[in-house]
C-alpha cells in the first residue's frame, strides 16, 4: 500500500515566465546487457545539453524475450544510476556486497564512484517489464568516492497529491514542500514522476541555470503551447527569464520531470566508464583488466 500523500495547501503557484520547449525527441531502438531491448532516450549526443544527466533508457515490453536475459555482471566508474521499476521485478547484486529486489514502483540508487560491477537480473519469466535508468554524472572530485546503494521500496518513496489531483512521486530533489530521501549537492537533481488526469495542470519552480526535460509514458500533454505525445522527450528551454515549468495534461497521463545543475566539466566516456580525462579512462581499463575495479 502506498504511504499517505501529502495535500498542498495551493492548487497552482503562477509561474510568471514558464519554459518553453527547445525540442522534441525520440528515443533510439536499441538493446544493451544481455540483448534487452529498450529506447536510449537521452543518448550521448546530448550529454552536454543536458549536463549533468549523461543516459536515460526507457523500456517496455510484456515478450519475455525482450528482457529475461537481463544485464549480467558489468562494471561502472564514475556516475550515479537511477533505476525506477513501473512494472516488473528486477534482483540487483553487486561487488561490495549489495544486493537488492526492485519490485514495482521501487527505486535504486547506485553510485558507482571509484568503481562497482553489478547485475541486474529479472525475477520474472513472463508478464511486463517497465520502467527506466538514468544515468547521473559526478563531479570531478567525486569520482573516485566510495560505492554506494540503497533500495527505496515504493511505499519509501515521498509522495503529493496536488489540488488539481496531480499525484507527484518525489524521487530526487524537492517539490511542493516534500523533500526525497536523496539530494546532490552538485548537481541538485530533480526528479519526479507525474501521474495527471487529463485536464489537469502542475507547476514546479526551478532555477533558470538547470538544465531540464520530461519523458511522457502514458498519455498526452501540453508544455506552452507545444504537444508532447507518449514516448517522446521534451527538452525544455534555458530562457533566462524562466522561473519554472508549467505542464497541461490533454489525457490522462504519466511522465518523468527531470532538471539538474550542470557541472561544466569534461565528460569523457568509453562505455560504462565516464570520467573526466582520457588517461583516467586508460587508467580505468587497466584498473579492470588487472581486477582492481570493483573491490
Amino acid at each position: 500500500m502506498n504511504a499517505p500523500d501529502r495535500l498542498t495547501e495551493t492548487s497552482a503557484l503562477n509561474l510568471n515566465c514558464p519554459r518553453s520547449v527547445e525540442r522534441l525527441v525520440a528515443g533510439e531502438p536499441t538493446s544493451d546487457g544481455a540483448g534487452v531491448k529498450l529506447d536510449r532516450v537521452l543518448t550521448q549526443s546530448l550529454q552536454r545539453r543536458l549536463d549533468p544527466f549523461l543516459m536515460l533508457d526507457a523500456f517496455r515490453s510484456d515478450n519475455p524475450d525482450d528482457y529475461l536475459a537481463g544485464f549480467p555482471d558489468h562494471p561502472h566508474r564514475g556516475f550515479e544510476t537511477v533505476t525506477y521499476m513501473i512494472a516488473g521485478r528486477m534482483r540487483h547484486r553487486d561487488s561490495v556486497g549489495n544486493e537488492g529486489l526492485l519490485e514495482p514502483g521501487a527505486v535504486q540508487w547506485m553510485t558507482a564512484g571509484r568503481g562497482v560491477i553489478h547485475s541486474e537480473l529479472p525475477e520474472q519469466r513472463d508478464g511486463l517489464m517497465e520502467g527506466f535508468q538514468l544515468w547521473l554524472n559526478l563531479p570531478g572530485r567525486d569520482k573516485m568516492c566510495a560505492p554506494w546503494y540503497r533500495d527505496f521500496q515504493h511505499e519509501e518513496l515521498p509522495s503529493v497529491l496536488t489540488q488539481q489531483g496531480v499525484r507527484v512521486v518525489v524521487i530526487a530533489g524537492h517539490s511542493h514542500g516534500v523533500s526525497a530521501a536523496v539530494q546532490r549537492e552538485g548537481t541538485q537533481p530533480l526528479y519526479l514522476d507525474l501521474q495527471m488526469p487529463a485536464g489537469t495542470r502542475f507547476e514546479q519552480p526551478l532555477p533558470a541555470s538547470r538544465n531540464a526535460f520530461i519523458y511522457v509514458y502514458r498519455g498526452s500533454v501540453q508544455v506552452s503551447g507545444t504537444e508532447v505525445p507518449r514516448a517522446r522527450m521534451a527538452i525544455l528551454a534555458n530562457d533566462p527569464d524562466s522561473d519554472g515549468i508549467s505542464v497541461s495534461a490533454t489525457a490522462d497521463s504519466r511522465l518523468l520531470l527531470i532538471a539538474g545543475e550542470p557541472l561544466r566539466e569534461p565528460i569523457v566516456q568509453y562505455g560504462p566508464f565516464v570520467m573526466n580525462t582520457t588517461d583516467q579512462i586508460r587508467q580505468t581499463l587497466l584498473d579492470f583488466q588487472a581486477g582492481r575495479l570493483g573491490q
